[in-house]
């Protein structure tokens, strides 16, 4: 999101991850948020607006903490439950060149409604062993969302992340990926660096925490791939 920032694109990052991982990675505390995407998913007249935070990192914001975790149960009764997110985000999609939605590690209504509401998937893998194999069941339900909530989703790519080339395991794993998934694998993988998790620490954007760094190049040179890969 802030290297898509950078580059002046307007932006709204959507934290969907109960662990709000996102949210405090911009500096906010999240258990001291008191508007969060949780009262936009069950709160029918709650105006999206409300919950939309500017952050220093040159994009809009809207936040998450542990309330979300409640609303994989409490959505189950509600109609049309797939499609709240989609229809809530339709309000400001005009606002914006991109909205990025970065969903929690499950396959749950909560990554349901994310895929109902994009137009295009980014599936980060950590290059090990066990998360190749959860590929495929990722793949399934994204062809099955394709196939009966949202039949424009596509998936835009696949970026490996915390890559350590120094082991064998993770050259071995990239391998297996290309060769399972070839062109679907975007060009620029971001290098595992303690830098990273600093900078979140820090609530900035490694683009400005450590500007010159690894992942910071590996990152703006990842934003370029999503756009061109979009036009």
């Amino acid at each position: 999101a802030a290297a898509l920032a950078k580059k002046n694109y307007k932006v709204l990052a959507v934290d969907f991850d109960p662990q709000g991982a996102l949210t405090a990675g911009v500096g906010l505390a999240p258990l001291s948020i008191k508007e969060t995407v949780y009262d936009l998913l069950l709160e029918p007249n709650f105006e999206i607006k409300q919950v939309i935070k500017a952050t220093k990192l040159g994009f809009d914001l809207i936040p998450a903490n542990l309330d979300l975790a409640a609303a994989e149960f409490e959505l189950i009764s509600e109609m049309g439950r797939e499609h709240i997110l989609k229809y809530k985000l339709t309000l400001v999609q005009e606002d914006y060149d991109y909205i990025l939605i970065d969903c929690p590690p499950s396959l749950g209504i909560l990554t349901i409604n994310a895929l109902a509401a994009a137009s295009k998937v980014i599936v980060p893998i950590h290059p090990q062993y066990f998360a190749l194999r959860g590929m495929d069941l990722l793949f399934k339900t994204i062809e099955r969302v394709k196939q009966r909530i949202n039949p424009d989703l596509e998936i835009l790519g696949i970026v490996p992340t915390i890559c350590d080339m120094r082991t064998n395991h993770t050259r071995e794993v990239l391998e297996e990926l290309k060769a399972s998934y070839k062109e679907l694998i975007f060009s620029t993988m971001i290098p595992q660096t303690i830098k990273l998790p600093d900078s979140a620490m820090a609530g900035e954007s490694i683009l400005t925490f450590a500007e010159n760094s690894n992942a910071a190049i590996a990152y703006q040179q990842l934003a370029q791939e999503v756009i061109n890969r979009g036009n």
